[in-house]
């Protein structure tokens, strides 16, 4: 099954994307205005090939746990707009909406 959703940072909207896999914890994403924040399924070393704008969490389950888990990575782009590795998925999005 595939999921969008609406979700709020402060005032912004950003889309959920979660896409349930068999026998697997499902792939997430969180898409802001500038840039999104996606689970480990999805490489950090492609999205920085292709000059995008995203960073990574892991172990994370649903939207609330993307919001509440450290970045493990980002492109030099969400680095530009001032996202860390150790900062909260929320507090990354809220950079990249």
């Amino acid at each position: 099954m595939i999921c969008v959703e609406q979700l709020k940072i402060d005032e912004k909207s950003v889309t959920g994307l979660k896409v349930d896999l068999p026998d697997s914890p499902p792939l997430l994403a969180i898409i802001g205005k500038i840039g999104f924040i996606m689970c480990g399924f999805l490489s950090i070393d492609v999205a920085e090939k292709l000059n995008v704008t995203a960073a990574v969490v892991s172990g994370v389950k649903t939207f609330e746990d993307v919001l509440k888990a450290e970045i493990k990575a980002a492109t030099s782009k969400a680095k530009m707009r001032g996202v860390i590795v150790g900062m909260k998925g929320e507090e990354a999005l809220k950079l990249l909406s």
